[in-house]
């Protein structure tokens, strides 16, 4: 097995350590302002967007409703106002464009959680082979989206981490925190990427809206790979990446069309040999980040 205390180093050699990590770091930045954001309100009197991941209102006027909170809610018999009709479609009209799963990789609170157990899972060496099948999530999803029309509970919100962290950042986590704490030892001591990329129903809903994405990421220089394996090791969900970067032989394409990708931008950063882009798919060869610079 590879020692994945060399993971990126060839490309933090070839690129330096701010290529080699861009996205990571403007995720980072991303998902800090848009906690930064919520809480200037309640903690500084700054209004600048009041609620939570769930409904939110910007700057007093445009609404935002999470599509998936939504559905739970009209499933439980309970018909939301036209202002959260309004804010639900903003968002899937937002996310239909940039990819579903962006708020997986760049929204969602839990992936620093879950991120942080990857990269334990590296540094100790703790890396294996899945032991369940990533279609789980999809039938969570449909057991979510089953048990309001017969119980007329929205029962997933009593459990979903990412409505308890933000019930947490006002009221205080209490056993909120042994519910993430669940969720990082199972990422790091039972199944890689296991929340996010086995169980998680609010990354399997979202991935079905990535049908629609007009960002993708492409393997567009697959020629020059190494098989150095960077990009698979870093990757929450590296089976999408085998058919772009492996498919020549098959007439498979380099764009990873694959629902479950996240745009994370990862196999971008590590990538040595700059064989990844984050593209469109209008236009296969005009980039967004190419190469080893953002243009």
């Amino acid at each position: 097995m590879k020692n994945n205390q060399s993971l990126g180093f060839e490309a933090v050699k070839k690129k330096g350590w701010f290529s080699a990590n861009r996205f990571l770091i403007l995720r980072r930045i991303v998902q800090v302002t848009i906690l930064t954001l919520f809480l200037l309100g309640p903690l500084a009197g700054i209004w600048i967007i009041q609620g939570n991941l769930s409904s939110s209102l910007l700057l007093g006027v445009v609404p935002f409703t999470d599509p998936f909170i939504l559905l739970q809610s009209m499933a439980s018999g309970h018909l939301p106002l036209f202002q959260g009709f309004l804010g639900a479609l903003i968002v899937a009209l937002f996310y239909g464009l940039v990819g579903g799963r962006v708020f997986c990789s760049w929204i969602c609170p839990v992936n620093l959680l879950t991120d942080a157990a990857a990269w334990c899972r590296r540094k100790l060496n703790l890396r294996k082979e899945k032991v369940i099948s990533r279609q789980w999530r999809y039938w969570i999803l449909a057991m979510v989206m089953i048990l309001p029309l017969f119980t007329g509970v929205m029962s997933w919100e009593l459990v979903n981490p990412v409505s308890a962290f933000n019930r947490g950042l006002f009221f205080g986590m209490g056993l909120g925190w042994i519910l993430f704490l669940m969720i990082f030892l199972f990422d790091l001591l039972a199944v890689e990427n296991g929340w996010c990329g086995h169980l998680c129903p609010m990354g399997a809903f979202y991935s079905l809206i990535n049908r629609t994405s007009l960002i993708k990421v492409s393997a567009v220089k697959r020629e020059q790979c190494t098989d150095c394996s960077d990009c698979f090791d870093v990757c929450p969900e590296p089976e999408i990446l085998k058919g772009p970067v492996y498919g020549k032989k098959h007439d498979i394409g380099p764009l990873v069309k694959d629902l479950t990708c996240t745009n994370c931008g990862r196999c971008v950063d590590v990538c040595a040999e700059n064989v990844f882009e984050i593209t469109t798919v209008l236009s296969g060869k005009n980039s967004l980040a190419k190469g080893g610079e953002i243009k």
